[in-house]
């Protein structure tokens, strides 16, 4: 079995940045973490880490708790225009999480979804962005 490394290259991060990590868990994808880590060339930052991040991925599921709550979070530690992208099981898969649930939550915390694809066997990804503001 080959590993799919389209993945982590469409996450749009880069060599020298630095990307906190949230939600980890034992069924997370541990391929799609290393190619990540090989991506920004080094360990990807834990819950713990106390600095301004370039990026943020957030592996959630149903049962994890206030999904707004969480993204909320999350952007208190970006840098400005950081990514967040939030993986999430497949459909059919436990624990997964509907797309207008994930809508829904990112809404209210001031993001929108931009874009949504299969990233590992067991896992898809979405990519949250700031919602434009009128000029």
């Amino acid at each position: 079995m080959s590993t799919d490394t389209q993945g982590a290259g469409r996450l749009g991060f880069e060599a020298g940045q630095v990307v906190q990590e949230f939600g980890w868990g034992d069924d997370v994808d541990e391929a799609l973490r290393a190619e990540i880590e090989e991506i920004i060339g080094s360990e990807l930052e834990d819950e713990d880490f106390g600095d301004v991040t370039d990026g943020v991925i957030l592996w959630w599921r149903d049962d994890d708790g206030d999904l707004t709550d969480a993204l909320v979070d999350v952007q208190t530690v970006l840098d400005d225009g950081g990514l967040i992208w939030i993986f999430t099981p497949k459909p059919g898969r436990d624990g997964e999480v509907g797309h207008g649930d994930i809508q829904e939550a990112a809404t209210t915390a001031g993001l929108q979804t931009t874009s949504t694809f299969a990233i590992a066997e067991d896992w898809s990804a979405t990519k949250l962005g700031y919602r434009g503001r009128g000029k």
